[in-house]
C-alpha cells in the first residue's frame, strides 16, 4: 500500500504527520496490520517513493541515527496511528503500527514531497553474503 502527496511547503511537520496518518487509516486493514510504515520526504516526487521503501529497510523499530529531528517525528506518527485504535488485523487495540522510518533528502523550495509505504507486520527480507 502506498501514498504519494505534493505539499505546500507551509505544511510543514504537521502536514507531513497528518499525510502519514490519513494513508494508514485509508489502508485500513489491508495491509495486515500491525503495520511497519516508511515515509520519504523531499527530493522529486519519484524520489520520496524510493525513499520510502528504503525506511522499510531498517531494522524495525530503529529510529533515525543520522537526524534527531526525524527520530522524533517518526515517534509523534508512530503515536498518532496507534491512537487511532485500529488494531491487529483491523479488529481494534493500541497497536496499528510496530514502527514508522523515515528517510529524508532536499528539495526544491517551493515543493514538499511525501511518500508513505505501508509493510505488512510479515516483513520478510533476507540477506547474503556473497
Amino acid at each position: 500500500m502506498s501514498s504519494v502527496a505534493m505539499l505546500l511547503p507551509t505544511a510543514g511537520s504537521e502536514g507531513i504527520r497528518s499525510h502519514v496518518v490519513d494513508a494508514v487509516l485509508k489502508a485500513g486493514p489491508n495491509p495486515c496490520p500491525p503495520v511497519i510504515v516508511g515515509v520519504g520526504i523531499g527530493g522529486s516526487i519519484e524520489e520520496s517513493l524510493i525513499l520510502a521503501k528504503k525506511a522499510l529497510l531498517r531494522p524495525v523499530g530503529q529510529g533515525n541515527i543520522r537526524d534527531d529531528r526525524l527520530s522524533d517525528l517518526e515517534q509523534l506518527i508512530l503515536a498518532d496511528v496507534n491512537r487511532r485504535g485500529g488494531g491487529p488485523q483491523g479488529f481494534g487495540g493500541s497497536v496499528s503500527a510496530l514502527a514508522v522510518h523515515v528517510e529524508m533528502k532536499p528539495c526544491h523550495i517551493a515543493s514538499l514531497p511525501v511518500a508513505v509505504n505501508i509493510q505488512c507486520h510479515v516483513a520478510r527480507h533476507c540477506e547474503a553474503i556473497i
